[in-house]
């Protein structure tokens, strides 16, 4: 069975109906999509693990569940073992290893992803003009958007080996023209 993001976002909506599990998985995959294509990596894979990496976390909220008891149903459905593997590698607590590109760049990506996300919702003109430099401002306040990772922040980007500043710039950028669908404001939202 060839695998597709069609397909993946089914499944995606299946078990997920919170937008903002939604809006997360579609950050996660921009991010991951355009690393794919960075590296010259199969790009449509890569975006259905990013699409699914988080897809049965409204069934299995916590970690004695989440994301080990949602392999079986990708399983299930016909996935590929790689894109199963990614999505239960991302997951630091079962402490699987990171030993392939796609596997680095989804844990890369994911904290990384919602923190950017979180910064967009507070600024007029959303991720429009979010330069890193703000990005990191707001890491160091611990009460900002708490319930990211910092430490899996710091540790994804020393896992693709770029420059911190680097990895923010780039995971941004390739969330800008989704911005809209991310509920995020654009400058063109912001009156003159």
């Amino acid at each position: 069975m060839e695998t597709t993001r069609e397909q993946a976002w089914e499944t995606l909506t299946k078990y997920t109906q919170s937008e903002a599990l939604r809006r997360h998985a579609l950050a996660v995959e921009a991010a991951v999509g355009a690393y794919a294509r960075k590296f010259g990596e199969d790009e449509e894979l890569w975006r259905v693990t990013a699409l699914l990496h988080d897809f049965d976390y409204e069934i299995h909220p916590t970690l004695d569940k989440h994301p080990q008891d949602g392999a079986p149903i990708l399983r299930e459905e016909g996935y590929p073992q790689e894109v199963v593997e990614g999505v239960l590698s991302h997951a630091e607590h079962l402490g699987l290893p990171r030993d392939t590109p796609l596997k680095k760049t989804l844990f890369a990506c994911d904290e990384l992803s919602g923190f950017i996300h979180a910064c967009g919702l507070v600024r007029p003109d959303g991720i429009d003009t979010l330069e890193p430099k703000s990005v990191r401002k707001k890491l160091k306040q611990p009460s900002f958007a708490s319930g990211v990772n910092r430490d899996d922040v710091y540790k994804g980007a020393e896992l693709l080996d770029v420059e911190l500043n680097e990895h923010i710039a780039f995971v941004t950028e390739a969330m800008r023209p989704i911005a809209r669908e991310l509920g995020l404001r654009t400058a063109a939202d912001v009156p003159a």
